[in-house]
């Protein structure tokens, strides 16, 4: 995959932690009042660092996407404390210091690839010249070169993917929130973008969040793997995963990879003993 977005091409399993990306201290989420009130979020403790790669996995009800919104404020916490990038969440959205890509490609139907992927940058204010420049970058990056000008209807729900995901990196935020974006696709086709998203993480030296429902995609994936809990949402364990930064898709066959599979699974069974 031909990187032309830049200079920053080492792989961010090679470099050291810098200072924290996500800073989370005692957040806690409470929709509601009452009798009624529900608990999202409970005593959330973490730390994300730059380059990291982190999945959120656990059951529905959890608050994995609840802490993704939280961080891109879309939700605002009713304690504790929430910093990005050393900024408060809404500050960080204001500096446009995220992309976000969602269960759906929420690509509009009327506008072709090229121009979807141009909205956020037409909001932003980028001179034409500039628009069509990054537009063509990202879709090298995400490798739909030539189909700018096609409509969402006439691409392949994978592919719409990775047009939602070329319009998050168009205005190249250090940090990418992802909320299970490959959840509807087929097994192969979700092999495939999982084996692209770790190319393009690695040549892009971005920080990713990634809430997932697959044990084998967090672990894939991850740098470090956040199994959650419900009733309410908190943080059972981090794991940190040991694989190689080089990750064909047949590690999966390794006894590695089996062992830290294990190690979520045992999580997510643990945290289910507290309901």
């Amino acid at each position: 995959m031909n990187m032309q977005m830049t200079s920053r091409v080492d792989s961010a399993m090679d470099r050291a932690p810098d200072a924290a990306v996500i800073e989370a201290r005692d957040l806690n989420l409470v929709f509601g009042t009452g009798e009624t009130s529900v608990h999202a979020l409970k005593d959330i403790n973490l730390t994300i660092n730059k380059g990291d790669f982190v999945s959120f996995i656990g059951p529905s009800g959890c608050g994995k996407t609840t802490f993704l919104r939280c961080v891109a404020s879309l939700e605002t916490p009713t304690g504790g404390s929430l910093t990005v990038n050393g900024m408060t969440p809404e500050d960080a959205r204001k500096q446009r210091a995220y992309g976000y890509v969602f269960q759906a490609a929420g690509l509009y139907p009327w506008r072709t690839i090229a121009k979807n992927i141009k909205l956020p940058l037409e909001i932003m204010g980028y001179s034409k010249a500039e628009q069509d420049k990054r537009v063509a970058e990202v879709l090298e990056l995400v490798e739909l070169s030539g189909f700018g000008g096609k409509f969402p209807w006439q691409l392949s729900g994978g592919m719409q993917q990775r047009a939602s995901i070329a319009r998050a990196l168009a205005f190249d935020a250090d940090l990418l929130l992802m909320d299970e974006p490959f959840g509807a696709l087929d097994e192969i086709v979700r092999d495939h973008l999982n084996e692209q998203l770790l190319k393009l993480w690695a040549r892009t030296d971005k920080t990713i969040g990634f809430v997932t429902h697959s044990i084998p995609e967090a672990v894939y994936l991850s740098t470090k793997i956040v199994v959650m809990s419900p009733r309410p949402g908190r943080i059972h364990e981090v794991i940190d995963s040991t694989l190689p930064k080089e990750r064909p898709l047949d590690i999966r066959d390794s006894p590695e990879f089996i062992e830290i599979a294990h190690r979520v699974r045992e999580g997510l069974r643990a945290g289910h003993a507290h309901d």
